[in-house]
């Protein structure tokens, strides 16, 4: 009873750490809320027992800190620079503390730590560092974005994240390097507006969402599991796959409406960085397809014995089918209204 009383009370203290952020009106209130955020997060990734998780949740620790040191420096080098009424270079202040922020969200080329630490997380924190954490630092963002500086850190994030996830075989690291693509999407959208960015990031976490959760039923961490295991259930197969698909933005599923949406509002201003993308991305949907061809059309051993007691199989088809069709239902709604 303890034990679940104290993650309670540190999932509490990570939302008010990440509405404080977002919140404040000045730098020093947001980085108190990163901080509250890092030291309530850090508590639920350790687990003694497991030294995988233990490391991660050190990598985690210096990474973040380095990043908040950096960050308070420049806020304090800013305020003692208004202070004194000097001309300070708040072009390059605004570099450095762009840069401390997509270090904290694990974009390209900052995404060093990312992918180490999904290695030693389990499926509920995965999900949770995949779009949880991102917020705060991206509405930090949006108060101070350097056009050119942007384009070159949303093309060096995608064209990482479609290459990196190649030659995965730990699903935590393929849905991190995913992550590390859809930031790339993420912080285009802000090119636009935020209203954009809310679209694009309530469609991810749903998708994300709806495919680890059947990971997490399952307790599936690598391919070799995941092509031998489903096989149980094909219909499951068959939603998970696709899911990938619709993760990676392929029509007609779900997934391919929020890139749809940035791609027809963001050709107007930047054609050059649109067709970059649509190309870099074109290589995550390679290898998902590639992941799906070996699945659906090869054979592999079925495991005849397994057996989940009280498996809802409706909440894993229900999530699954979303994804999949949603982009027509929402074409249907469309004519209807």
């Amino acid at each position: 009873m303890f034990k679940n009383l104290s993650k309670f009370m540190f999932f509490t203290t990570l939302i008010t750490g990440t509405l404080i952020s977002i919140s404040s009106s000045s730098w020093i209130g947001a980085w108190m809320g990163l901080e509250l955020n890092l030291i309530s997060f850090i508590p639920l990734m350790i687990n003694l027992k497991d030294m995988i998780s233990t490391e991660s949740s050190l990598k985690y620790f210096l990474s973040q800190a380095f990043a908040s040191l950096i960050l308070l420096f420049s806020v304090i080098l800013l305020s003692f620079f208004d202070i004194l009424n000097f001309n300070s270079p708040n072009y390059y202040f605004n570099i450095i503390l762009n840069s401390t922020l997509l270090l904290k969200m694990g974009a390209a080329p900052f995404h060093f730590w990312f992918p180490e630490v999904m290695e030693g997380l389990n499926w509920i924190l995965s999900i949770i560092l995949m779009t949880w954490q991102k917020i705060a630092p991206m509405i930090l963002i949006s108060y101070s974005i350097d056009y050119n500086f942007f384009i070159i850190i949303i093309l060096i994030s995608i064209f990482i994240g479609s290459v990196g996830g190649l030659n995965q075989i730990s699903l935590r690291k393929l849905m991190a390097y995913s992550s590390i693509n859809h930031i790339g999407w993420l912080l285009s959208s802000f090119l636009i507006s935020n209203f954009y960015w809310w679209i694009y990031f309530c469609f991810y976490s749903f998708l994300s969402f709806s495919i680890v959760y059947l990971f997490y039923k399952f307790k599936i961490f690598y391919f070799s599991q995941l092509f031998s295991f489903l096989n149980y259930y094909p219909i499951l197969k068959f939603l998970l796959f696709c899911n990938f698909l619709s993760l990676g933005g392929l029509p007609p599923f779900l997934g391919f409406l929020p890139k749809w949406i940035i791609i027809q509002n963001l050709v107007f201003e930047n054609l050059f960085l649109v067709i970059m993308m649509i190309i870099f991305t074109l290589i995550t949907l390679f290898y998902y397809i590639r992941i799906t061809y070996s699945a659906f059309f090869m054979n592999y051993m079925e495991i005849k014995w397994i057996y989940f007691k009280n498996l809802n199989l409706f909440s894993l088809i229900f999530f699954n089918f979303i994804s999949l069709f949603g982009l027509l239902l929402i074409n249907f709604l469309y004519f209807i209204f």
